[in-house]
């Protein structure tokens, strides 16, 4: 086999993960060359990055939840109102990570009591989760109430949303410590994938030749690279960025090396049969809703602190925002599918098309169509290559 009919199995065999990578490598380059490169400014992709951070960190929870065949709708408003609790304990004088760590608590009891109703009293969780959007929205105002808008003012809470990492000094204007990071992300990527490659070839599992092994990485290093550098033409990478990419991991690792991963998607793609083979279907749904929820909390204290402020607005769509970043990023609407790397990618997506369409002063009744479209494309796509696999 040569090298052009290996890239094309492998295209044809990672579709649905490689699709959604090209979608934003395409969508990136046209707003790039329709905005004269402002959008690849240092700037506006640091931006990019922390705009997309709380939409991002509620994905990745959106994404375990549909992939055992649920919906959350009141991840929104949970957002919104424990970011309003945030603010609060915090004008309060509560310390900051004490008051973070609480809110992320509550954040975890609310989940679990939504997977009591799916699990425990079979209510679907469109209808709980809606009328927990409704509760919580009516919390929420109910915590403003008096203030109408909560000011924080807690330096090292908004530095949470608005801070970077310490720079260890200054080359050419450029943020050393971030083309430090950049580089070790770099050497543990081609390392993990040699040792992955190896591992496969002593079990006689099928790997990519090794020009196409150097050519992937070399790709993927390039463009870690390249991002690297505009990030550090600016203040370097912000502490948002460094919370979802915790999160990613954390989460990557618990989906794709765990028992618990294998059972969630077990339980996603035929319940029945993971409960006759031992999985306990009620225990995974009370963690996956009860991880959503957690997750919910920290989005909100991300939104509350880059606004440095809690406001009756807050959660506000967020939920449809995860939802459809779950969905462009590869999520099966039919459940038992979706990677929560997939899910990251699919929240840029969306994230940069916003981004883009405002620097091209795209009216915002054309970008809530186009993003509408987006959407429908990305649900058509998974329908096709489904029935495609079958």
């Amino acid at each position: 086999m040569n090298f052009f009919q290996e890239a094309g199995m492998l295209l044809r065999k990672n579709i649905r993960e490689y699709g959604m990578y090209i979608a934003l490598a395409v969508i990136m380059l046209v707003f790039t060359l329709n905005t004269d490169g402002l959008f690849m400014s240092s700037r506006n992709l640091s931006d990019l990055i922390n705009m997309t951070g709380y939409v991002a960190v509620l994905a990745v929870g959106m994404t375990l939840v549909i992939v055992i065949r649920h919906i959350d709708l009141s991840v929104g408003f949970v957002a919104g109102f424990l970011g309003a609790v945030v603010a609060l304990f915090l004008t309060h004088g509560m310390p900051v990570w004490i008051s973070i760590i609480a809110v992320l608590v509550f954040g975890a009891i609310i989940g679990l009591i939504n997977g009591f109703f799916v699990a425990n009293l079979g209510i679907p969780s469109f209808v709980v989760s809606l009328a927990g959007m409704l509760i919580f929205k009516g919390l929420l105002l109910m915590s403003l109430v008096k203030t109408g808008t909560i000011i924080v003012a807690n330096e090292s809470f908004k530095a949470i949303g608005n801070g970077y990492i310490p720079s260890l000094g200054d080359l050419n204007g450029l943020h050393i410590s971030t083309l430090l990071i950049g580089a070790i992300c770099i050497i543990l990527l081609i390392w993990s994938d040699f040792k992955k490659r190896s591992v496969n070839i002593k079990y006689g599992f099928e790997v990519l030749s090794m020009p196409m092994q150097i050519i992937k990485l070399l790709f993927i290093s390039g463009i870690i690279g390249y991002i690297s550098y505009i990030l550090a033409g600016y203040q370097g990478i912000s502490w948002t960025a460094v919370i979802m990419f915790i999160v990613v991991v954390v989460y990557h690792f618990i989906t794709t090396r765990t028992p618990l991963g294998r059972h969630i998607y077990a339980v996603g793609g035929n319940p029945e049969a993971a409960q006759l083979s031992g999985i306990s279907v009620k225990k995974i749904t009370y963690i996956v809703f009860g991880s959503m929820s957690m997750l919910a909390a920290l989005s909100g204290v991300l939104f509350t602190a880059r606004l440095a402020s809690a406001s009756p607005q807050a959660g506000t769509m967020f939920e449809l925002d995860a939802i459809a970043a779950a969905y462009v990023g590869g999520v099966s609407a039919a459940g038992g599918v979706g990677k929560v790397t997939g899910t990251i990618i699919g929240a840029f997506v969306m994230a940069s098309l916003t981004s883009g369409m405002n620097l091209m002063g795209i009216d915002i009744s054309y970008q809530y169509i186009i993003r509408g479209a987006v959407l429908v494309l990305a649900v058509v796509f998974d329908v096709m290559t489904r029935n495609k696999g079958k």
